[in-house]
């Protein structure tokens, strides 16, 4: 099974970038689909954004298009996600996980199982 484990979280003004890590480890990064999900207080949890295993094909969130963009390193075994114009309502914290049925467009058919600990994202007004 692959292990995750995200970085690049903190605190940043609105308007601001940050770039997210997710480094994959126990298997082959390029065998899984990766995603990027999101969970803000009181709320449920968002998916962001995710890249294929089989085609490298990659979707997003509605709320996120536009301003995000996802990219792996298989290589290094490393999935990124780029975060610009940053607002206060992308605060929450953001975990990557394996997905169970690919990236299809709809974020609510992405599933998991397996999740990184994730990493906190504070945007100021």
């Amino acid at each position: 099974q692959l292990q995750l484990v995200e970085s690049g979280g903190g605190l940043v003004q609105a308007g601001g970038s940050l770039r997210l890590s997710c480094a994959a480890s126990g298997s082959t990064l390029n065998l899984r689909s990766i995603g990027w999900f999101r969970q803000a207080p009181g709320k449920e949890r968002e998916g962001v954004s995710c890249i294929s295993s089989s085609d490298g094909s990659i979707n997003y969130g509605d709320s996120v298009k536009g301003r995000f963009t996802i990219s792996r390193d298989i290589g290094k075994g490393t999935v990124y996600l780029q975060m610009n114009s940053l607002k206060p309502e992308d605060t929450a914290i953001y975990y990557c996980a394996t997905l169970e049925g690919g990236c299809p467009r709809r974020t609510s058919l992405w599933t998991s199982t397996n999740w990184g600990q994730g990493t906190q994202v504070t945007v100021s007004s």
